[in-house]
């Protein structure tokens, strides 16, 4: 045992093994690969095979095989994982307990979120929320698909869909429209857009069909049946770079485009879809107070933001009654653990 360290399991006759080295385990599974969990840890690869062969050593047995694609947990490293993971949680809960509870909002928080919602929703707003705690860090990564909730790689997800497994909470936190848009210069060279049928003499751009975020996310199959888009891209912010520099008409979020004024909407009527983000964390958060503040932001951001991702809400709006639940936000029951 490393000088300092406080043995865990110390009854006699009993393994005997360095918390660091569950820690070190913990990095290794949700990584799968010893260098990710070093540079994660921020210790050498060495150092960490070290501290697993320790562990191994004091249990007795064998955690990982060791594979050319990386590390694969055994039957006792399921075990083990499971009972570490649950250690874990205890841990986070005791230590935001025994926080004081009227000091400053400080620390880091890490999003992740669409593409689309962090560089043309999020980002825009976060300077309001430095205003109001300006001692806490903010890290977005525009990519949910780059981390896990339940490896703990991200404080809050804003995800296109609600995740339907895991130790998870989502709550809906808004509805948002797109519409088919085309650039100024494109519209003015092309035959004019009265109905969908027009549409065919137009090019279209849209998702790659085998790399769609969702399968709610497949617009042209739903607009215009078997057509395939003309030019075939895997992700929005490239669509809107494509769409804007006149390629064809293109099915985009509303808030992004209507930034844009070198866009026009054509066929509102004919095209005016409706998807929503959730926000979700992990059941055990790490940082409640903070996680709590950053989600009541975004909330309020998104009410705030109500006619820029539903412009069309005001003509909804006008044909349902005054006590209809507004779509903006989910019942309270979607706020519970999934199954």
């Amino acid at each position: 045992m490393r000088k300092g360290a406080k043995p865990v399991c110390a009854k006699p006759h009993t393994p005997t093994f360095d918390w660091d080295d569950l820690r070190s385990f913990l990095a290794v599974v949700r990584a799968g690969r010893l260098t990710a969990a070093a540079l994660q840890l921020q210790i050498d690869h060495s150092t960490l095979s070290r501290r697993i062969a320790a562990l191994e050593a004091a249990l007795q047995v064998r955690l990982f095989d060791r594979l050319p694609t990386g590390y694969l947990l055994t039957a006792a490293g399921e075990r083990l994982a499971t009972e570490a993971q649950a250690m874990e949680s205890v841990a986070i809960r005791i230590c935001s307990d025994l926080s004081e509870a009227g000091r400053r909002m400080t620390g880091s928080i890490r999003l992740a979120t669409p593409e689309g919602f962090g560089t043309y929703f999020l980002a825009r707003q976060l300077h309001l929320f430095a205003k109001r705690y300006p001692e806490v860090k903010v890290e977005l990564i525009a990519n949910p698909g780059a981390v896990s909730l339940t490896k703990r790689q991200a404080d809050i997800a804003v995800t296109m869909f609600r995740p339907e497994s895991g130790p998870l909470r989502a709550r809906k936190l808004a509805d948002y429209e797109y519409g088919l848009y085309g650039s100024q210069a494109y519209l003015r060279t092309r035959p004019q857009l009265s109905i969908l049928e027009d549409a065919a003499a137009h090019r279209l751009i849209g998702y790659i069909p085998d790399l769609l975020p969702t399968p709610a996310h497949d617009y042209l199959k739903e607009i215009f049946g078997n057509r395939q888009a003309d030019l075939q891209i895997s992700n929005i912010l490239t669509q809107l770079s494509a769409t804007l520099d006149g390629y064809g008409l293109c099915v985009l979020p509303c808030f992004m485009a209507d930034t844009h004024p070198e866009l026009a909407r054509v066929l509102p009527q004919a095209v005016c879809l409706t998807r929503s983000y959730w926000w979700v964390t992990h059941a055990e958060v790490r940082a409640p107070a903070l996680v709590r503040a950053m989600k009541n932001f975004l909330e309020e951001a998104a009410a705030r933001s109500r006619p820029a991702l539903l412009p069309s809400a005001g003509e909804i709006l006008a044909d349902r009654p005054a006590d209809a639940a507004s779509p903006m936000h989910a019942p309270a029951k979607d706020d519970l653990p999934l199954p």
